[in-house]
């Protein structure tokens, strides 16, 4: 591929990938009708659909598995600590040795340090537009593209689809779980149809016993011979009718032929069902919500989901008293052993606890390192490009309420799988951790990589509905060093 700064747009050639939008017609209603308890599934136009393409021989992934912890995880007091900032100022986590000779984490990744060897962490992400909001930052970060030009862009799952497909026949190609952080509301299907949408696999505790995903399972008044006798009579009706010639009406029942393969499918539901794990398992991936969504994670590539977003916030609940809001938001009292309300706190970081608290990185730490062995134990690691990710970092000074706030001038992400070069670090910041010293990467990076992994083609443009080109990830360089 072309180095970006260089980048020339190509002579244009016809587009392959095109979709024609149509009008819903009396026939299309009375398909939404037999099809009622597909609903959570349905798309809000129909286009035809697009046959993905072969996956390029430069291809080293065939899934994508992002876990993004969403709200400015703190880089110096996990991934990047910098014992030589001033005392005032440094995490007072201790640095820890990994597996890896040179290598230091702090305390609050001591099962982490143990699979240093197969991850790759980048200490020199940046943003080169400024981007310093939660919503903003998680788009960016999901589409690869700093928000608000002319054209909002996609999520990466949403082109994957496109480009792609899936290898899973029972379940959408791009999902996100649990969806219920306000990340979700920032997921962007751009210029694509709604077709390409992430289906959004809702649950506000996934390790809860009686959690269920509703869109994959018949409406309680629809029996399943029920359905079927609505699924032949519009058969019928389509082969009898003169609109069974239509491209439209084809696209459509050809949606209606998935949709009726995910909701008969006990594949589908055993995908979403943790109880069919061992209790060993349940325990390595650690209790509560964090450690089964990531769980969750490992079953959906397992089954063949192209892209899968795990973007956990911890429920509030009995055993969270003070815990209305547990991400990653630590303007005030990051510190503390347990809740962040405390005497001098602003209110900007209230309902979360201490980033040294079980919720939060004792549950990362726990969930992602089980995380990484369990791919690879049952050889899905070579083939799974996973990437842990936040949106920004947290400044390298301690604030006046004991907090540390939006930082996009430096903040740490983490590769695995795909053959990546494992028990390396890439970029350095400076002493404080402040600022990026050495190999800048920015989120625009970070998706031409992806994109890279998966053999999309780069140079192919994408077409909107107006016909006009759109590159992925124009302005991204692949980070070279991953291997």
């Amino acid at each position: 591929m072309s180095d970006p700064r260089t980048f020339q747009i190509p002579r244009l050639s016809p587009p392959r990938e095109r979709w024609e939008w149509a009008e819903w017609n009396r026939r299309q209603w009375l398909s939404a009708g037999a099809f009622g308890a597909a609903s959570g599934l349905l798309p809000f136009g129909v286009h035809r659909p697009v046959q993905a393409s072969k996956m390029s021989g430069r291809a080293r992934a065939k899934n994508v598995l992002l876990l993004i912890e969403h709200g400015g995880m703190s880089h110096v007091d996990t991934w990047d600590p910098r014992p030589e900032a001033p005392v005032d100022h440094r995490t007072p986590f201790k640095m820890i040795d990994t597996n890896v000779p040179g290598v230091q984490f702090t305390e609050l990744l001591s099962h982490t340090a143990q699979i240093a060897d197969r991850l790759a962490v980048v200490r020199s992400m940046h943003h080169v537009t400024r981007v310093d909001d939660h919503p903003r930052g998680m788009q960016y970060m999901l589409t690869g593209e700093a928000p608000g030009g002319p054209v909002e862009m996609p999520d990466m799952g949403c082109v994957a689809a496109l480009r792609l497909g899936s290898q899973c026949q029972y379940l959408p190609p791009y999902i996100q779980l649990p969806a219920t952080s306000e990340m979700a509301s920032f997921t962007r299907t751009g210029f694509l149809p709604e077709g390409y949408a992430v289906f959004k696999a809702t649950a506000r505790d996934a390790s809860d016993p009686k959690w269920q995903v509703p869109s994959l399972r018949l409406q309680s008044a629809i029996t399943e011979s029920r359905f079927q006798q609505r699924r032949s009579l519009l058969t019928s009706l389509n082969h009898s009718s003169r609109l069974s010639a239509d491209p439209s009406a084809a696209a459509l029942d050809t949606f209606y032929d998935q949709a009726s393969n995910i909701l008969l499918s006990q594949d589908a539901l055993r995908a979403f069902d943790i109880s069919t794990e061992t209790a060993d398992v349940r325990e390595r991936y650690g209790q509560g919500h964090r450690g089964a969504c990531y769980l969750l994670g490992r079953k959906l590539i397992e089954a063949g989901v192209r892209t899968v977003a795990i973007d956990v916030r911890w429920p509030f609940g009995p055993e969270t008293p003070k815990g209305g809001n547990l991400n990653w938001d630590h303007h005030d009292h990051i510190y503390s052993t347990g809740t962040c309300e405390l005497p001098g706190a602003s209110g900007a970081g209230a309902g979360r606890y201490g980033i040294g608290h079980w919720v939060m990185m004792g549950s990362v730490d726990r969930a992602f390192s089980t995380l990484i062995l369990d791919l690879e134990q049952r050889g899905l690691l070579d083939e799974t490009l996973v990437c842990l990710v936040t949106e920004f970092g947290r400044t390298p000074r301690v604030n006046v309420h004991g907090g540390r706030d939006h930082w996009p001038d430096a903040y740490s992400i983490v590769f695995a799988g795909a053959g990546i070069r494992g028990g390396q670090i890439i970029g350095e910041t400076d002493r404080d951790g402040g600022y990026v010293k050495s190999n800048p990467y920015t989120p625009e990076d970070y998706a031409a990589t992806i994109y890279e992994y998966l053999g999309i083609d780069r140079e192919q443009p994408l077409y909107n509905a107006e016909r006009r080109p759109i590159f992925l990830a124009p302005k991204g360089r692949v980070i070279q060093e991953l291997g």
